[in-house]
């Protein structure tokens, strides 16, 4: 492990982080609130470290060879943890959170496309602060490190480990030979369709400050909100139906959609086999999901239904969060079969190379080709069949990762509601808060069901949440291999 080299990458990010905190302060001045000066003095701050560690001895003189491995998972926990610390930081000067641990959960919520809060009235939070939670949702939707990438030329070399790192794909999928390249490639996309979303916001009546907000929020599949009601609280069916579709798209793979839109290669992303599982599964829940709700009268017209199934169903799977109300639109007061299918979909989350959560399309198509292939052999033992995604044949290896991957997603599952029924939860609300958290969705059940949110939770329980939002924003591998003493072995 070079020192050096580690230096060098961390002032590269405490100037990302500068710009960050920049962004923020000016919309405070813009809007004429008091509180520019919270966001200033942090930034002021990283501006410092970034000069010191860069004139650091050690990093003048580390070589500009490629990042190793091992230097890229620290780069990659180095640069989510620097962002959120600060942001936090700022989040408690601005008076807007009591407590550290308050800022510190709604930092690690928003950069890891989380969305839950600890905010009880939204709409009485300045327009900065508002704009930073979804600002926040809109870097980490991409991922800090694939930006920095982007820009910053010294990462681009050996930056193939940072992607890799935080790549949430079974292998990366590069678009251009140099992964700067890709990475501006992907940021380009990415800034166009959030730009589409927001004018077709505006098209809906919706202020500017709104629709710039909710948009970077859908995109990055966050659900920070600047209404209490979120999405409901602008009571129109055309701002459902355009978040919607919008949040449907952010969970699809956005490697395959540059080159579906920008390639010409439309049928990349309609013969994907895990882009398709993505919308039957999709599809199917709507249907089965209002059956249910007009069949049991939550609702009294099919129509009804329809609508609030097809938004909420869209909004789990992509880990969105996005509500239509905290009234007779509380999912969590609806039927038990929605509950658990509710479970199911965080569960399985969107595609990889999405912005989405959850353990992915992709790894669950695996596992069911691996048990259909496994089953064969109990019939036939001698049967040699490979497992193939499509048209390209998966390593053994890769299988062995995405089964390894569910163990200890399952585990991480399990540990965190212990911990947290052990700080008091009760059963379902540690449970699905520890399901929310590991699959980056906001809203869980009960306690922390999709009218209330996550201030009654202890203090502790705040921070086993934040763990379990990086934990699961980074894929479970990138941050547990740094616990491993094989890691930190010379050589």
């Amino acid at each position: 492990m070079r020192a050096g080299v580690i230096q060098r990458i961390l002032s590269r990010l405490l100037w990302f982080t500068v710009v960050s905190l920049i962004v923020p302060a000016i919309v405070a001045i813009i809007y004429w609130e008091s509180v520019w000066w919270a966001f200033g003095v942090p930034a002021l701050v990283a501006a410092i470290g970034a000069v010191v560690f860069a004139r650091l001895p050690a990093a003048r003189v580390a070589p500009q060879d490629n990042l190793r491995r091992r230097e890229g998972f620290i780069a990659v926990i180095l640069g989510w943890m620097v962002l959120v610390v600060f942001c936090a930081v700022a989040f408690q000067l601005t008076g807007a959170f009591p407590d550290f641990h308050g800022a510190f959960f709604e930092s690690m919520s928003g950069f890891t496309t989380t969305g839950a809060t600890v905010i009880s009235d939204i709409e009485s939070l300045p327009k900065s602060v508002l704009f930073m939670r979804s600002f926040s949702h809109w870097i980490g939707g991409m991922g800090i490190i694939v930006l920095s990438v982007a820009i910053l030329p010294e990462l681009a070399v050996g930056g193939m480990q940072l992607f890799t790192a935080e790549s949430s794909g079974i292998e990366a999928d590069k678009l251009a030979p140099r992964i700067a390249a890709t990475a501006r490639r992907l940021w380009v996309l990415y800034f166009a369709i959030t730009a589409v979303q927001t004018i077709m916001l505006l098209l809906g009546n919706m202020s500017l400050f709104d629709a710039i907000n909710h948009s970077m929020a859908t995109i990055a599949t966050g659900g920070f909100s600047t209404k209490n009601a979120s999405i409901g609280g602008f009571n129109s069916l055309y701002v459902e139906m355009v978040v919607l579709v919008f949040m449907f798209i952010s969970g699809l793979s956005f490697t395959l959609q540059y080159r579906a839109i920008l390639g010409g290669q439309p049928r990349r992303l309609l013969q994907s086999p895990e882009a398709k599982l993505y919308t039957l599964i999709t599809v199917a829940s709507i249907f089965l999901l209002t059956v249910n709700l007009y069949g049991a009268g939550v609702f009294d017209s099919p129509l009804r239904a329809l609508r609030e199934s097809s938004f909420h169903v869209v909004s789990i799977i992509t880990t969105t969060g996005f509500t239509l109300g905290a009234d007779s639109h509380d999912f969590d007061n609806w039927t038990h079969f929605a509950r658990l299918l509710f479970i199911g979909l965080m569960l399985v989350g969107g595609c990889a190379g999405s912005t989405a959560g959850g353990s992915k399309v992709i790894r669950l198509y695996v596992v069911l080709k691996h048990a259909v292939i496994q089953m064969r052999k109990l019939v036939r033992p001698r049967l040699v069949e490979t497992l193939h995604i499509g048209e390209r044949e998966i390593a053994r290896s890769a299988t062995e990762g995405v089964l390894g991957y569910y163990l200890l997603y399952i585990v991480a599952i399990m540990v965190g509601g212990l911990a947290l029924t052990g700080l008091g939860m009760d059963l379902v609300s540690a449970i699905s808060a520890s399901v929310s958290a590991m699959n980056s969705i906001g809203p869980g059940l009960n306690e922390v069901g999709a009218a209330e949110n996550f201030a009654a939770v202890p203090a502790l329980g705040k921070y086993v949440l934040s763990f379990q939002m990086l934990l699961g924003r980074l894929e479970i591998y990138t941050v547990l291999v740094l616990f491993t003493a094989h890691f930190w072995r010379r050589g």
